[in-house]
């Protein structure tokens, strides 16, 4: 009966063609979902089993490869359910969701809970060891500080609290996620008249009257609820009520006391997340959590967050300054608010260094800086794309390209192109690994996707993006890349399996690479005329470069703080007063407001995976502005020596070595956060 589900469910098959076999999303059905999963469960539970009772003595072969290589098939099937998560999300799917992820979430308690595989890990970490390699060594480790991190020295009575609290947690973290991708597909701005589009370059405008037709609302356009599209509607919307009214949509997401409501789910998740630090030993979440990462100790990040904050604050001040001189100049009756500082900012910034972001934005075609992306890739990495038609795609707006090496041609991965909004997309821009890379039994190749909410263009016209997206573009393709050109041996140690507070080092020290004379010159092609960027607007951008830097820090920063804040405490919270307590500690200026607020910080509330970690975007800047100061000393962004330096020593390796020896590796000594005040024009203190 087992073998005939399996033939009958595709989920359950083989993945089949070329590149080592790829997800043949054709034939999935959501009601595949339960019974495939269910099954997969329990051929990885029995697979750990196997080696947790295997009566011979253990060893690396029999007891990390062999876990290593277990649930394979479970792998495939939750790297579809993924995708349907985060991309194809609906009413049916969300059935199949909340079932299914406190299921999928007790297989790990049964991992680390096993008594009999701890016993044959700890035996292996504490004997010499003197055959295995240094890999072998790292994921040795690796293995016993998981186990060790997520209980497996408690008492039965503790596992079974923990495994209790991991499975409600699964089912508050789907929760969560399904209101606030609610709240987002529900919610828009209405534009009834043409006044309402005023100030609205022309692409932006039809993309609105665009969403209102696939709405099938009775109104000239509206302006959905994602960050994509709500922040280019308050840089360049003249109607100030407007802003307010899309400003406030924005920002109340999760937060409007209706059935998406997600406060109540957030404040449990906390409470949660609290009481499993305790049993696991910890005064707090915060330090659990850090427990394993490069900053290891919370007051450590908070220190480097006070040692920006104050800098960044002061320049917001002049910048706001700045603003309301040219409100006072206008005749405008009001103080800056929030939902007015990017519309000002951007007014600024033309009057400041004559540069228009709707001028930069005629030239940021979404293809061309694609191909500036592959470009700088085969210019650093020596990587090649080919664009493949006939790998199966689960929506019309996917593309697939294989990447090689550009020299020999030889295939390394698969990278999945998915760039637009849609509804029942998640917001926001991420990259996903759908299959690792890995060379236990002969070479399997990494497929990875990078997934975006740009708003597509008419039919006939290419789609534009604004100077953030396209750095956000290269930001995702970074991380990417990370997973791409990993070369190690065992899928648990590939590619971005890195400590979270380095894995965003290599996406942030790409974003360099946009702003270089040699992509703009070759790339930024105007989308009419195909006339590259003139030399004097090149120029101009480079002088911009860390315009509004002081908006975009505190905007970051205070939402670290929170974060940090959140799981340093114990007690039970009220999210609005919290909110606005830590803020008020820190001085937040009025005319901002934190990047994502407490109600719709999915960060941090969707999973574990930032949890008490939003700081890592902080702390990998100092990273990648140290790192990037490596290319300017030497020969400029394209030096040769230096890129093949850090694919040797940072891409290529996985999580093999110890993050920050991985780091000094590269650059020869440990990161100076000096650099990073360079890199955003902040004073440095001597």
């Amino acid at each position: 009966m087992k073998e005939q589900v399996n033939l009958e469910n595709p989920l359950l098959q083989e993945w089949s063609g070329p590149y080592g076999g790829v997800p043949d999303f054709a034939k999935y059905k959501i009601s595949d979902f339960k019974p495939a999963i269910e099954i997969a469960i329990q051929e990885k539970l029995d697979e750990i089993d196997a080696v947790a009772n295997n009566p011979e003595n253990p060893t690396f072969e029999n007891t990390i490869t062999a876990l290593e290589l277990s649930g394979e098939k479970l792998n495939k099937i939750y790297a579809v359910y993924g995708i349907y998560r985060s991309n194809l999300s609906s009413p049916e799917f969300n059935v199949v969701d909340t079932e299914m992820s406190p299921k999928l979430a007790e297989i790990s308690d049964k991992l680390y809970q096993n008594e009999k595989l701890f016993e044959r890990i700890d035996v292996l970490y504490k004997s010499e060891n003197k055959n295995l390699n240094n890999e072998q060594k790292r994921l040795l480790w690796v293995y016993y500080s998981d186990f060790v991190k997520e209980g497996a020295k408690l008492n039965k009575e503790d596992k079974s609290k923990i495994a209790k609290i991991n499975q409600e947690l699964a089912g508050l973290f789907t929760l969560f996620s399904q209101k606030l991708l609610a709240e987002e597909n529900d919610q828009y701005l209405e534009l009834k008249t043409e006044t309402d589009f005023d100030g609205l370059p022309e692409e932006f405008k039809n993309a609105a009257i665009a969403e209102a037709k696939e709405r099938k609302l009775n109104i000239l356009g509206c302006i959905g609820n994602t960050r994509s599209s709500i922040e280019p509607f308050l840089t360049f919307s003249n109607q100030r009520n407007l802003r307010e009214k899309a400003f406030d949509i924005f920002i109340k997401r999760g937060d409007n006391k209706n059935e998406n409501d997600t406060n109540e789910t957030l404040v449990s998740i906390l409470k949660l997340r609290a009481e499993k630090a305790k049993i696991l030993g910890f005064n707090n979440f915060a330090e659990w959590s850090l427990s394993d990462k490069m900053a290891k100790d919370p007051q450590k990040t908070l220190d480097l967050m006070h040692s920006v904050w104050k800098p960044a604050v002061d320049k917001v001040k002049n910048d706001v300054a700045a603003m309301q001189q040219m409100v006072d100049r206008e005749g405008g009756n009001f103080k800056i608010q929030p939902w007015d500082y990017r519309f000002y900012a951007e007014k600024v910034r033309k009057e400041k260094y004559d540069l228009d972001q709707n001028e930069i934005k005629q030239y940021l075609q979404l293809e061309n800086l694609r191909e500036s992306m592959f470009w700088t890739a085969g210019e650093l990495f020596d990587l090649g794309f080919k664009q493949l038609f006939d790998v199966p795609i689960y929506h019309e707006d996917v593309r697939v390209w294989e990447v090689n090496n550009k020299n020999t041609g030889e295939p390394i991965g698969l990278w999945y192109f998915d760039p637009y909004a849609r509804i029942g997309k998640r917001s926001g821009a991420w990259m996903n690994s759908h299959r690792d890379q890995q060379k236990i039994n002969g070479k399997t190749l990494p497929i990875v996707s990078n997934n975006c909410n740009f708003i597509k263009g008419n039919s006939d016209e290419p789609t534009l993006i604004s100077w953030d997206d396209a750095t956000t573009l290269f930001h995702e393709f970074g991380h990417a890349l990370h997973g791409l050109c990993s070369n190690v041996t065992y899928p648990s140690l590939s590619g971005t399996s890195v400590a979270r507070d380095y894995v965003e080092f290599p996406s942030q020290l790409l974003e360099h690479w946009l702003a270089t004379p040699e992509v703009l010159n070759r790339f930024a092609l105007h989308y009419k005329t195909n006339e590259p960027l003139s030399q004097s607007l090149v120029e101009r951008i480079g002088k911009a470069a860390n315009f509004n830097e002081g908006f975009a820090t505190v905007e970051t920063i205070s939402s670290s703080f929170v974060d940090m804040k959140l799981h340093l405490t114990t007690e039970t919270i009220d999210p609005h007063n919290f909110e606005k307590k830590v803020l008020a500690e820190i001085n937040m200026p009025t005319e901002i407001v934190m990047r994502h607020r407490i109600p719709q910080f999915a960060h941090i509330f969707s999973s574990d995976g930032y949890a008490a970690g939003y700081y890592s975007y902080l702390w990998a800047d100092v990273i990648n502005a140290d790192a990037y100061e490596a290319f300017l000393e030497a020969n400029g962004p394209f030096d040769k020596v230096i890129s093949k330096h850090l694919y040797d020593t940072v891409l290529s390796v996985g999580n093999t070595i110890d993050n920050e020896t991985m780091y000094e590796n590269f650059r020869g000594h440990a990161p100076q956060s000096d650099a990073l005040m360079r890199a955003r024009n902040f004073p440095v203190e001597s």
